[in-house]
């Protein structure tokens, strides 16, 4: 599993003009899952996420998490995020779980956020979406899970 998270100051994902997910200060995440991948890789990078310290304390030093900041979550499916590019032009995704596995993975990882978080918002998995962000920072980090957790 795989995640590109964002500190933002807002985010929102928008599908055919209109607004499904948004969120003010917190992380934006783009989820993407892997053909091996169990609720065991959703756990590992779920805490890691929220446990990050990448929001500035009151020195300005990145020392506090989304749980000490109280910000919120978007999480959007990105199987993009496994697309492997070393050979031609067009990009393969057959490290990208199918639709159904990756459907459960990612609404696993969602609900098991709604449990941390006090705002998790999404956007519409396999939907041609929109997705905007204002990136605080920029903070933008890369977090794979391990294949053994």
């Amino acid at each position: 599993m795989r995640a590109v998270v964002q500190r933002v100051r807002e985010a929102r994902v928008e599908v055919d003009g209109k607004i499904v997910g948004q969120i003010g200060a917190g992380i934006f995440v783009l989820l993407g899952i892997a053909k091996p991948d169990t609720t065991a890789q959703a756990d590992y990078l779920l805490e890691k996420i929220v446990q990050l310290r990448i929001f500035p304390d009151a020195q300005e030093k990145m020392n506090l998490s989304l749980l000490d900041t109280n910000g919120e979550l978007l999480v959007v499916s990105q199987f993009t995020l496994y697309g492997d590019c070393r050979r031609g032009r067009r990009p393969s995704f057959d490290d990208a779980a199918p639709p159904e596995k990756a459907l459960e993975l990612y609404r696993y990882f969602v609900d098991q956020a709604k449990r941390r978080i006090f705002r998790v918002e999404t956007g519409i998995f396999q939907a041609s979406m929109n997705v905007y962000s204002v990136n605080q920072g920029p903070v933008t980090l890369i977090l794979d899970a391990p294949v053994s957790v």
